[in-house]
């Protein structure tokens, strides 16, 4: 019994150092993972901010008399309308 406990004592003073050479090493870790967190989520934000920038943007849809209903572009581009002959329906 008392060896086992001898041995047991003596593990547990080899096996201290090492845990706080762990701690350090944990937070090391975990300052790093902080860090390339706020990295990749700048980076998304970022991402986000430029996809919103280039989705165009409408503005209501409006309903014409005759039953069109016409949804226009808010910021319109150097795109030329696109001109239908007729009804617009092709036979």
């Amino acid at each position: 019994m008392r060896t086992r406990l001898l041995s047991f004592f003596a593990l547990c003073l080899l096996a201290m150092p090492l845990t706080s050479a762990g701690a350090d090493s944990f937070q090391n870790n975990t300052a790093e993972a902080e860090r390339l967190a706020n990295e990749a989520l700048a980076k998304m934000m970022k991402a986000l901010d430029l996809l919103i920038m280039t989705v165009p943007r409408y503005a209501a849809p409006e309903v014409l008399p005759n039953g069109d209903i016409i949804i226009r572009r808010l910021d319109p581009q150097d795109e030329e309308p696109i001109e239908t002959k007729g009804d617009g329906i092709e036979t």
